[in-house]
């Protein structure tokens, strides 16, 4: 591999997770590019560098921890080194509170919570014994506000995930290991664009303090900072990046 680093994106064959990939690529890092849909992660893979080198895609169930853990090792072999962790593999629904069912809930926070969770332990483990790494974990404003357009179980999912945060990164970084969250407002995405509807998002736009959607590729320059080696005394932290819909 001719990177100098690799990347790991979880949920990165589309949408943000894809910008974010594309973006650390931009950046130099390999990046090994994980979604449930492995067809997608390959197709973003093989636009990125189609010899495989420096990009590669993974199918991956980041509900299962065998997965993660094979995950790991798979990125090691194919790489020979894993330095940055993105968790931005995430279930996304807007389902009315009252309406949300158990099976839904428990998917929901499966995916979010669950799987960002144990991702953070088994490549916070990994770096915390290589005496180096990074872990961005992808919240949202979902997670600071209780939500606007998104369901109740996909903000409390968020919300979880920014106290997971700095429960890693006390952990970890007295082994050199950062963690830190990156909370996106609406982002001109596939997924905004779905929830809101196409028709509606002028007007919805307009309710944003700045007037417009966020780009997806800075939120991936956000993130590509946080994961540099030059961030080490970042940790436990949340950048927002919301058009200033939430202010702290």
């Amino acid at each position: 591999m001719s990177a100098a680093q690799t990347a790991v994106v979880t949920g990165g064959g589309a949408g943000l997770g894809e910008a974010i990939a594309r973006r650390l690529h931009e950046h130099g890092y390999g990046v090994a590019i994980a979604d449930v849909d492995g067809y997608a992660a390959d197709a973003v893979a093989g636009q990125l560098d189609g010899s495989g080198h420096t990009a590669k895609g993974y199918g991956v169930d980041v509900r299962a921890r065998a997965a993660l853990e094979d995950l790991l090792s798979r990125v090691l072999t194919d790489f020979g080194g894993v330095h940055v962790l993105v968790n931005n593999a995430a279930r996304t629904r807007a389902t009315p509170l009252l309406e949300i069912t158990t099976d839904e809930l428990d998917d929901v926070l499966a995916v979010n919570v669950g799987g960002t969770f144990q991702a953070c332990q088994i490549f916070g483990a990994h770096f915390a014994e290589q005496g180096y790494g990074r872990i961005v974990n992808m919240a949202s404003l979902a997670g600071q506000n209780g939500g606007t357009a998104t369901g109740g179980h996909y903000a409390s999912s968020k919300g979880a995930i920014l106290s997971a945060t700095k429960v890693f990164a006390r952990e970890l970084a007295p082994r050199g290991v950062t963690v830190n969250a990156v909370s996106p407002g609406p982002q001109d995405s596939p997924m905004v664009r779905s929830i809101v509807g196409e028709e509606n998002l002028e007007s919805f736009a307009s309710t944003i303090p700045v007037g417009q959607l966020g780009d997806p590729a800075f939120v991936g320059d956000t993130v590509a900072l946080l994961a540099s080696p030059a961030a080490a005394s970042v940790t436990g932290a949340c950048w927002d990046v919301n058009g200033g819909l939430y202010l702290r």
